[in-house]
């Protein structure tokens, strides 16, 4: 499922729009739909004609909420960009575009609302300036579809762009990492703590041990659109009932991470890009503060190499914060100064553990704490901070064994979770190619990690042959341990969709079949052909159907299923 945010000035019928798409008033609060002005972010989701599901973060449009705008887009996979026929491009258009550039974002499209009420030629007037305005930027060739919420003219060619921006939108690289950006937190009665976000990494699983804003938590239920799933993926809107903390010491900006695979940072490297319409430079006089995520962070800023960077320039900078963050190099952010309440720029984060320049190296610092401190070090940086140079420990790099470890934890899924042609090493930074050669039962061939045969004890569980036995219609885990399932599941012996367990076999059989049935019919085929193909029940036949959409095996479009860019030659 893709992520969509809305963008675009006030009152242009964002929130109208996404009432008439998916059915629901994003507006969650009286005060906002008794002025008809989106404050705070809202949310919905809806299923388009080809099976693909869309979650809208509708944002507000109003300046005085740019910092709830910023919470919303930090996570997004596309925009659906508003600009209101009957006005125009507004200030608060400008300024949307330019953030949504600024955090990276590369896909979208533009609707122009209240289509009804103006004639054709004022139409094709404010289509003509919308263009211009977006000439250079991501949305430059991006259509532009007139629209009324109203008299639901043009809403069928809104969800043609919408099931054409999913297709073409290609999902977030998954590095095997739980993170969740907390935007919503709230008690639920009976429940507790639910907190809500969108999944950016790796897979959360009901019972998971997790931290949420440095307090340790245990997941107690997962939920996503109201429907509850013993796990879920990255990519997706989620919502965690947290036991452990209460949900007044959640805010949002908290991330949700898991402890072992996480090394919160209070200060990265960055590179800078000042938006070419500032009237000052860039310099360390400022107050500053990052949007990272959907959190506002205050920041120190230095500017690496130089005393500023001027309007329309780029440039190196260290950031301090004021708390712990859990950062990785490729994050997105954009910088505010505080003090004149506007948006400076924008970046990405480089280095999440940079070192001291050797002037101000610390010979006598403990060695062993400053490899336990930072994870992983380069030979360089370890002798910029101590005047002394050490042999590494993996490759070019000193790394602390707990480092080390989750590293090699965090590689183990991914190759496990990886097609039959395996992980491509051509996904992983430098540390992780340099762990993946220290992993037993992984062989690197052909620029690809695939797992060898490390026969895994759990591989003779009871239920693990009566799941191969079952083959395409597997047995119910009556009598096994709920425990020993999500073991089994998370080391992928067992794979679990949709309330039901196949043995991971199952999978290449429902592949080969499908393989089949697409080789007799391009076209695609439907839920009853699988069905017989496969000789079993609905029961069975659906799921399996649905875990090869999200293997990329197969793509539901309408009621048949087409190839997928994983699907077997035979």
């Amino acid at each position: 499922m893709r992520v969509v945010a809305t963008a675009g000035h006030v009152d242009h019928g964002k929130s109208s729009l996404v009432q008439a798409l998916t059915g629901t008033n994003p507006d969650r609060f009286e005060e906002e739909r008794r002025r008809g002005l989106t404050i705070d972010l809202g949310f919905a989701h809806t299923l388009l004609g080809n099976g693909e599901g869309v979650s809208f973060i509708d944002v507000p449009g109003h300046v005085r909420f740019l910092r709830n705008m910023l919470a919303g887009v930090g996570g997004v996979d596309a925009c659906m960009f508003v600009v209101a026929a009957t006005e125009g491009w507004k200030p608060q258009s400008e300024e949307h575009l330019r953030i949504l550039e600024l955090v990276g974002l590369q896909h979208g499209f533009v609707a122009l609302t209240k289509a009804d009420l103006v004639d054709d030629e004022w139409r094709e007037l404010q289509e003509m300036d919308v263009r211009d305005h977006l000439a250079g930027t991501f949305l430059a060739e991006a259509p532009i579809v007139a629209v009324s919420a109203t008299t639901g003219e043009g809403i069928d060619a809104v969800r043609a762009a919408l099931a054409t921006l999913v297709a073409t939108t290609p999902a977030a690289i998954d590095r095997g990492r739980p993170r969740l950006w907390i935007d919503r937190v709230f008690a639920a009665k009976g429940s507790g703590t639910v907190i809500t976000g969108t999944l950016t990494g790796g897979t959360v699983r009901t019972d998971d041990q997790l931290h949420a804003g440095g307090h340790p938590v245990r997941v107690r239920s997962v939920q996503s659109h109201g429907d509850r799933h013993d796990s879920i993926g990255p990519g997706n809107r989620v919502a965690l009932n947290l036991v452990g903390v209460d949900h007044t010491d959640l805010h949002r900006g908290d991330a949700v991470v898991t402890p072992a695979q996480w090394r919160p940072t209070r200060r990265f490297d960055a590179g800078l890009t000042v938006l070419a319409s500032l009237a000052h430079v860039v310099s360390r006089r400022g107050a500053y503060a990052a949007y990272i995520g959907s959190g506002e962070f205050p920041v120190k800023l230095r500017v690496l190499g130089s005393e500023s960077i001027r309007p329309g320039g780029a440039g190196l900078v260290r950031l301090h914060l004021a708390t712990e963050l859990p950062l990785m190099p490729g994050d997105r952010f954009v910088l505010r100064e505080s003090g004149r309440d506007e948006t400076v720029g924008g970046g990405e984060v480089l280095d999440v553990a940079p070192v001291r320049p050797a002037s101000k190296a610390q010979p006598n610092r403990d060695v062993d704490r400053v490899i336990d401190e930072r994870g992983w070090v380069t030979l360089d940086d370890l002798e910029a901070l101590t005047g002394e140079r050490r042999t590494a420990t993996v490759a070019h790099w000193v790394v602390s064994p707990s480092a080390l470890a989750a590293t090699q934890h965090a590689l183990r899924q991914r190759v496990a979770a990886a097609s039959e042609l395996g992980l491509d090493i051509a996904l992983l930074d430098d540390r992780e190619r340099a762990a993946i050669a220290t992993l037993d039962g992984v062989a690197v061939e052909a620029g690809r990690a695939r797992p060898v045969a490390a026969k895994d004890p759990l591989a003779d569980h009871p239920f693990v042959a009566a799941l191969l036995a079952g083959g395409t219609a597997p047995p119910d885990p009556a009598g096994v341990d709920k425990a020993q399932l999500r073991e089994l599941v998370r080391r992928t012996l067992v794979v679990e969709r949709d309330g039901l367990y196949f043995h991971p076999r199952a999978i290449e059989t429902a592949a080969h079949a499908a393989a089949g049935l697409l080789r007799t019919n391009p076209t695609g085929f439907t839920m009853s052909q699988f069905r017989e193909a496969l000789g079993n029940t609905r029961k069975h036949a659906v799921p399996l159907a649905t875990e090869m959409d999200a293997r990329g095996i197969t793509r539901r479009r309408d009621d048949v299923r087409i190839a997928g860019p994983k699907l077997p030659a035979s």
